[in-house]
């Protein structure tokens, strides 16, 4: 077997692979000998078959197995010694094709980008900024606000209806005439405007007053859950008892109780903790992307052309899609990928490599539980449908690669940013938000 190199330029490396036609047919003769005590054969006990009969019958697939394992066993020795690592799939082409015959040697060529030599930063002599943001009494006071609201309650008011206030009645709901199931009720607290009820049924009780008496016209949605009110006119008899405006929950003890909390200090400790964790995820992604901005613009290396058109045409695709919502696979037209597009497509590729060697050498690993955890979250998206979401993952490793990703890229970044010279710079809430704008604007 022999591996002569044929290319050699930039990334770009070729081969010729030859295997003699000595080698296949020892290659043969070893796989009938190791296979001849298994086989029975009309007319001979088992494991006397002649070797000859053995190879009429069995030789030429075992002559295709030979074939496929003698290349593959020839790159994994060449990927061994040469110590390269190919940026996609190899090109593997037979030079005689169709036309080979049992006696030939076969001869195949080999071609592939290799992974580029990639020589990481002295990442302890580079500086990044940390904001920092503390939750002060204001945020507190807000979220507080913003919690006594929802927790709010009703009280009866005088005068008319608004959108946002609670009217009790009893109603009583005819089509043709007739009443039908599940078209009555008595003291049914129903908040106006938050569509509970079938669209135009809530807006024709605004303005009602305690004891008046409405009638109200709506028509069934066509789609209605119920195939027997389905796009049917429905006329439904209002009696209003009481209208009832909402007011916010007292900021106290007995509120912070509601909440799980055994005082408003404690809730309020709560809230100062759950808000200063998120200011941390915001700042960590505002950090994130210093990060990458800074060694995108240190680090340089030459990437493979391969990787780079594929990412390219990934993100012309991506774009695309995304102005054209309506258009699902790809029944459309040819895409074509512009200077911008390959802009943003290099930059990736060359921290994707980046950080994936970085990570290779300190053997960052992504763990199953950290899997399992990344799982689950995907599910939840999926009400009702975890089971199946959990075997479709289990089933295609692309959907597992595309999980396995951002937590292996997340590992790496702290990895790096345990070796950097931090500056803690302590902001206000509005600078942080403006930088999360700010970034979100520029992805």
């Amino acid at each position: 077997m022999q591996v002569t190199e044929t290319l050699n330029e930039g990334l770009k490396r070729g081969y010729t692979i030859t295997v003699s036609a000595a080698e296949l047919e020892a290659k043969v003769n070893e796989k009938l000998t190791e296979a001849q005590p298994d086989v029975e054969m009309k007319g001979f006990r088992k494991g006397k078959v002649p070797m000859a009969m053995l190879k009429k019958q069995f030789g030429e697939r075992l002559l295709g197995e030979a074939m496929q394992e003698s290349v593959d066993a020839a790159m994994q020795s060449h990927f061994e010694a040469s110590g390269d690592r190919p940026a996609m799939q190899p090109k593997v082409e037979m030079q005689s094709g169709e036309a080979w015959k049992e006696g030939d040697d076969v001869i195949v060529d080999m071609s592939y980008e290799a992974l580029p030599a990639i020589e990481e930063p002295d990442f302890a002599a580079l500086a990044l900024d940390r904001l920092v943001v503390k939750a002060d009494e204001a945020a507190v006071t807000e979220a507080l606000e913003n919690l006594a609201k929802s927790a709010q309650n009703f009280a009866t008011k005088e005068g008319a209806a608004e959108n946002g206030d609670q009217v009790v009645f009893d109603f009583t709901g005819r089509t043709d005439g007739e009443v039908f199931e599940g078209g009555t009720a008595t003291d049914f607290p129903l908040v106006l405007g938050s569509g509970q009820f079938i669209p135009g049924f809530e807006e024709q009780l605004v303005g009602a007053k305690a004891g008046d008496a409405r009638d109200v016209t709506v028509t069934f949605p066509a789609e209605y859950g119920a195939a027997h009110l389905a796009g049917k006119e429905a006329v439904f008899e209002c009696a209003i008892k009481e209208v009832k405006a909402p007011e916010a929950a007292t900021i106290d003890d007995e509120m912070a109780k509601g909440y799980g909390a055994e005082s408003l200090d404690a809730l309020k400790t709560q809230i100062g903790e759950r808000l200063e964790a998120e200011y941390a995820q915001a700042a960590r992604a505002i950090m994130k992307r210093s990060l990458l901005d800074m060694l995108d613009e240190k680090v340089s290396f030459d990437l493979p052309p391969s990787l780079v058109d594929a990412e390219a045409a990934q993100i012309a695709h991506q774009l695309w899609h995304d102005e054209h919502p309506e258009v699902q696979g790809h029944d459309h037209p040819e895409i074509e990928t512009t200077d911008e597009h390959r802009k943003l497509a290099a930059r990736r590729v060359k921290l994707g490599l980046l950080l994936a060697e970085v990570g290779r050498k300190a053997e960052v690993e992504v763990t199953d539980a950290e899997m399992t955890q990344a799982v689950l979250a995907q599910a939840r998206q999926y009400p009702g449908q975890e089971r199946q979401f959990f075997e479709f993952v289990q089933q295609n490793p692309q959907m597992q690669q595309q999980l396995r990703a951002p937590i292996f890229e997340d590992k790496v970044v702290d990895l790096i940013v345990a070796k950097l010279a931090l500056n803690e710079r302590e902001v206000s809430k509005d600078d942080l938000q403006k930088a999360l704008e700010a970034l979100e604007n520029e992805a």
